[in-house]
């Protein structure tokens, strides 16, 4: 199956493909809606033809707000293949986000999803310019109607979607993919002998993350990539997650951290049988030991985790799973190593390679790194090189076997005293404190150090949490200068639609009237 594809990079390409390779295999399902590959062709070109008779050419934007769908999935591969650029948005975010993203698209359709038929409404007033507002009923009903028409098919490096960054600060950025962003990287995998980049022909991909992340939309991809049947969930949620494993076959998903631990603390959780499945792939966020271990020993599948973002269309470093161990070990700490294809170094201060095991800004280039931010040349040119570097603002550093190893964000870096302080590893050391549900860690300004290390808490349910205990907790796993100096417990987390958690809004009320977030 590899070698009949591994020359194939466009959405047209693909759905050619597999129609005429396997056109009865199902292709999409969600809920009772079933798409064989036949159909899902069929469809996806009626997309196509009714996009163009709509005035649309290749180049042109169109938008989704809704939830998945497999009618996302329909409309976005049909536009893919027309060279029509798909701009899915965040169903959760508030009508201001959605018209600011509407607006930078100038998209000239905009899609509602299922449930979102006062879209309109919430929308009017708040544009700059006026897009048709398809419901799904509509558009459903078009391309039921639409005969299917000759179109020129967009070639590998034209544009087919626009994911919006989290936009965990400032505006957020349309990132800009190709179809060969999409597929390119796959062809490097298929000489390797490695099992996780293999697909049995039994297998179904999970497409449970929002799909205005590259962990939902890419999982869609990834099962068409590989012929096989994704199944949609509209939205996470356990009960989805659980009969998709028992009864639809599903033998890998991705999932944040935050989503795992969800599954863990359902009741049904210890009862449904796991047996087909075999992959789970994390990422998005780091994973505290504690509880990867919790799901080693419940999913008994083998875990993978992810790096990358939506800048390089998703994962660049893979940790395979032969480096997990449920008993811990250095390397499960890391990103894994950088998937066959993709280039990584750590540049220092004055841009220059920093010796390994030496920390400093990730800078990676591959055929997955997005063509540029959408209408913002200044801010591409800021994360890209001329020759196709981009610099990821995560700080990391590479160990002598080529594992990368992130210790954050750049930006949620503390400097307390001099010495940098990383949230991510002082999170992970608090974790598995027994009253402990969830951590966040910031830094808070302070008149002798610079900064100081803040852990921020949820308590398990039923459980308090004392203080002393975390700063005592923290101080047997790491160094006293990384170990918190207050706590604050909070009922619940801030995050944004993806999962992250939000530092900023922990941050800001003890920065105000400082002019900038460093002291």
């Amino acid at each position: 199956m590899a070698a009949d594809t591994a020359d194939l990079v466009t959405f047209d390409e693909f759905l050619t493909h597999w129609a005429a390779e396997r056109p009865d295999r199902v292709a999409i399902r969600e809920e009772d809606r079933i798409f064989s590959y036949a159909e899902l062709d069929e469809r996806s070109a009626r997309v196509a033809t009714a996009l163009l008779a709509a005035g649309l050419k290749k180049g042109d934007r169109i938008a989704w707000i809704g939830k998945n769908s497999d009618l996302y999935f329909t409309l976005f591969f049909g536009a893919a293949r027309a060279g029509i650029v798909m701009a899915p948005v965040g169903w959760r975010l508030s009508p201001a986000e959605w018209a600011f993203i509407i607006n930078d698209t100038q998209a000239k359709l905009v899609f509602a999803g299922p449930g979102f038929d006062d879209l309109a409404g919430q929308l009017a007033g708040r544009l700059d310019h006026a897009p048709r507002i398809v419901s799904a009923a509509e558009a459903r009903a078009l391309i039921d109607a639409t005969p299917r028409g000759a179109f020129d098919a967009s070639g590998p490096d034209d544009a087919v979607l626009q994911l919006y960054t989290s936009g965990t600060t400032g505006n957020p950025k349309g990132a800009v993919l190709s179809n060969r962003n999409l597929f390119a990287l796959r062809k490097h995998s298929n000489d390797l002998d490695l099992p996780y980049t293999k697909w049995e022909d039994d297998e179904a991909v999970l497409v449970a993350m929002p799909c205005a992340h590259i962990g939902g939309t890419g999982l869609g991809i990834m099962a068409l990539a590989a012929g096989l049947p994704g199944i949609v969930l509209a939205e996470f949620n356990p009960d989805g997650v659980f009969d998709a494993v028992e009864h639809h076959g599903v033998t890998r998903f991705f999932m944040v951290p935050a989503a795992l631990q969800m599954l863990l603390m359902h009741p049904r959780c210890a009862s449904v049988d796991y047996s087909r499945l075999k992959y789970i792939l994390y990422g998005a966020a780091p994973i505290p030991l504690e509880l990867l271990r919790q799901c080693i020993q419940m999913f008994g599948a083998q875990f993978i985790q992810a790096y990358g973002m939506t800048e390089t269309t998703g994962t660049i470093c893979m940790l395979p799973p032969e480096d997990h161990d449920p008993e811990g070990n250095k390397r499960m700490r890391s990103a894994g190593k950088p998937l066959p294809g993709v280039e990584i170094v750590i540049l220092g201060p004055d841009g220059e390679s920093v010796p390994t095991g030496e920390v400093g800004e990730v800078v990676t280039r591959s055929s997955n790194n997005m063509i540029g931010y959408w209408n913002l040349p200044e801010a591409t040119a800021k994360t890209m090189t001329d020759d196709g570097w981009i610099h990821t603002g995560d700080a990391g550093y590479l160990d002598a076997d080529g594992y990368l190893f992130i210790h954050d964000r750049m930006k949620d870096m503390i400097i307390s005293g001099g010495e940098n302080v990383y949230p991510a590893e002082v999170e992970s050391a608090i974790f598995g404190h027994p009253a402990i549900q969830e951590v966040a860690v910031i830094g808070i300004p302070d008149p002798k150090w610079g900064e100081t290390v803040k852990a921020v808490v949820v308590a398990k349910p039923g459980m308090e949490i004392d203080e002393a205990s975390v700063i005592a907790w923290a101080r047997d796993r790491i160094a006293p200068f990384k170990c918190p100096r207050s706590v604050d417990i909070i009922p619940a987390l801030p995050r944004n639609a993806s999962g992250k958690i939000l530092r900023k809004d922990l941050r800001a009320p003890y920065w105000a009237g400082y002019e900038r977030m460093v002291n």
